[in-house]
């Protein structure tokens, strides 16, 4: 089955219930809500002319700084250091300011889970995403009664950005420590973090306590449009001269 083929069957089988439905770069996305993800992931495994029986991953995504840019540029910057510097993304903003609240253009949520499907059987994949409605509390249903092996995968996107997949049987943390505050893949979590470890003579034990190091921005270089370095070594071979 084609991309194109894919694309419309998908659309004659799902109908309404495709919030989007797009083909891009050979592959084919669709978006679902939440309240349909788990019938029609059902559907999507059994089928057979679907019979996507493996969900490769699932990964979290945080909308709230979508299509701005901090460190994008082709050009020698203007401003100096203040490229990079200055917070034009939610990268360093402190945690729940208004512009987080800012709507993302034609959809209006923060976090996002997406599943990266295979169909052994039929040789091709598919790219399902869900918006949690909610972004204080973004809550997906598991598909883990679907697909078993995403167990893992969910509690990944959970620990990294706080999404709650609702149904999942140990959601719990899987790369961060016991002790971690936050989800460290939010685009509002402090670069420096909120804690850090350290051992205590005193204690005799490894213990918690606020971040003390002082923040730090390493401003990337520019790399000059071609014909420049030829230019420079050519002014310093004459000066050498």
């Amino acid at each position: 089955m084609t991309p194109e083929a894919l694309k419309d069957r998908l659309q004659e089988r799902f109908g309404d219930r495709l919030a989007d439905c797009v083909l891009a770069r050979g592959e084919v996305t669709i978006e679902l809500a939440p309240a349909d993800l788990v019938e029609v992931a059902t559907a999507l495994r059994d089928e057979q002319d679907l019979r996507f029986e493996q969900c490769v991953d699932v990964c979290g995504v945080d909308y709230s700084a979508w299509g701005q840019a901090e460190w994008a540029t082709e050009e020698a910057s203007g401003t100096g250091f203040s490229r990079g510097v200055e917070p034009n993304t939610a990268a360093r903003l402190t945690p729940r300011t208004e512009e987080l609240s800012v709507e993302r253009p034609g959809q209006g949520q923060r976090f996002a889970a997406v599943y990266h499907l295979l169909s052994v059987t039929h040789n091709h994949r598919l790219r399902l995403k869900v918006f949690a409605p909610d972004d204080d509390l973004p809550v997906i249903p598991s598909v883990i009664d679907v697909w078993n092996g995403v167990n893992w995968f969910e509690r990944e996107a959970f620990d990294l950005f706080g999404i709650i997949f609702e149904g999942h049987p140990d959601l719990r943390r899987i790369l961060t420590d016991y002790g971690f505050i936050g989800h460290p893949f939010r685009k509002d979590f402090p670069l420096s973090g909120n804690v850090e470890v350290r051992y205590d003579p005193e204690q005799q034990r490894v213990v918690y306590q606020p971040v003390s190091i002082e923040p730090r921005v390493l401003v990337p270089r520019v790399i000059r449009a071609d014909g420049h370095a030829d230019a420079v070594q050519e002014t310093e071979g004459e000066s050498g001269e």
